[in-house]
């Protein structure tokens, strides 16, 4: 049986209290993905020197760069969050105005995409981070037992 891919349409049923909702909850993980990506830059400073082992290096640093194009990004999701949440009046305003609400409902939806696509991208750069960091870790720990010797 072959599948298709099919079209999320639900967006034009929300009523403005649940795509306000919406954004919100975005913005909300916006801003603790930030504030991840900031303990996750303080962990790379702390381990620089065991970043750049010449065996992992290349990986470690496509990871970094990953890290480092995510936050930027988030920075680009947060702003546009904000300026669509305060587009929001055109649908609560109390004035029938079926293009503007129209081209709202449309952005609303790109949003849901775009969200959805980021979430699951920097939840695996997340495993990726932590991957990277539990190595370290991990040889560090296996140096500092050898030492104790």
């Amino acid at each position: 049986m072959i599948t298709t891919k099919t079209q999320v349409k639900y967006i034009e049923w929300l009523s403005p209290n649940e795509m306000h909702q919406a954004s919100k909850k975005w913005y909300s993980e916006l801003c603790f993905i930030r504030d991840e990506q900031l303990f996750f830059d303080d962990l790379i400073k702390t381990y620089t020197l065991q970043l750049l082992d010449k065996n992992k290096f290349e990986s470690n640093k496509e990871t970094i760069e990953a890290l480092d194009n995510s936050q930027k990004r988030t920075d680009e999701l947060l702003e546009i969050i904000r300026t669509h949440s305060n587009d929001l009046e055109v649908m609560v305003d109390g004035i029938n105005q079926p293009k503007e609400e129209a081209r709202y409902k449309r952005e609303h939806k790109g949003l849901v995409l775009v969200l959805s696509e980021f979430f699951i991208d920097y939840k695996n750069l997340k495993n990726a981070l932590f991957q990277i960091i539990k190595d370290v870790l991990k040889a560090e720990k296996q140096r500092h037992l050898i030492n104790k010797k």
